[in-house]
């Protein structure tokens, strides 16, 4: 069931694993002039994507752009279909995720050896999602603290490592901070980017110190949903000490 707040909507996708159906939650925020998404769902999920919006009564067309937490495949995953049903749709990023998003360099995370272990069929939507990349414009490059005309006022907070540029966004009328891949929900404890997918994960724990000043009464982590726990003060427990 997708999860109204304000206007700020957490979406609920589904990964297909071996041991079950893992969610991810991409957000939409509707403001006066129309629909933002930030971030796109897994390869594959456009359909599902489509259902969760039109649950929502919202059509394709409304939406007017996307931001991009990343360039990770389950973040961008239906950018691509979303080009190409939605005319003129803007695509906002990092500077530093750019060269990735729009095909000049390979996605740093999409190796010989993770190609290995997806499933032919999503492979092969994979390799059509990247035959699209150098056809992307980016319309806005975000930097850190920049401050967007969403929500009251979205602050853009960088937080290098999971990859170049990802980013957190701070939602400050809410309180609340969604974190993207800074942050998970591991079983029901806020914890820091996984190891294994982060490949410079010194800086991602440095990126921590940039969510601590926050005032922040929920956390909303792609993969494992809400926290709302005192967050603030968990996530100071791990700036601190990132295996607390």
């Amino acid at each position: 069931m997708n999860q109204p707040i304000s206007s700020i909507t957490v979406l609920n996708l589904h990964i297909p694993t071996p041991t079950g159906s893992s969610p991810i939650h991409p957000v939409l925020l509707r403001d006066e002039d129309g629909y933002t998404l930030v971030d796109t769902g897994m390869i594959g999920q456009f359909a599902e994507l489509q259902s969760a919006l039109k649950q929502l009564d919202v059509t394709l067309a409304d939406i007017k752009r996307v931001i991009l937490t990343h360039q990770d495949i389950d973040h961008i995953g239906n950018l691509g279909a979303l080009l190409d049903a939605i005319p003129g749709l803007e695509v906002w990023a990092h500077a530093a995720e750019i060269p990735y998003l729009t095909g000049a360099q390979p996605l740093i995370k999409f190796t010989p050896e993770r190609r290995a272990l997806l499933p032919a069929p999503v492979l092969d939507l994979a390799d059509q999602l990247l035959m699209q990349l150098p056809e992307i414009n980016i319309s806005r490059i975000l930097a850190d603290r920049d401050i967007l005309p969403l929500q009251g006022g979205t602050q853009v907070i960088h937080t290098p490592g999971h990859t170049p540029g990802h980013l957190c966004l701070y939602f400050g009328e809410q309180q609340f901070l969604l974190a993207a891949d800074e942050l998970r929900i591991v079983e029901d404890q806020l914890v820091g980017p996984a190891p294994p997918a982060t490949p410079d994960m010194p800086e991602a724990l440095r990126s921590l110190n940039k969510l601590t000043s926050l005032n922040v009464s929920k956390v909303l982590c792609y993969h494992g949903g809400e926290y709302t726990q005192d967050p603030e003060k968990r996530i100071a427990e791990l700036a601190a000490n990132p295996k607390a």
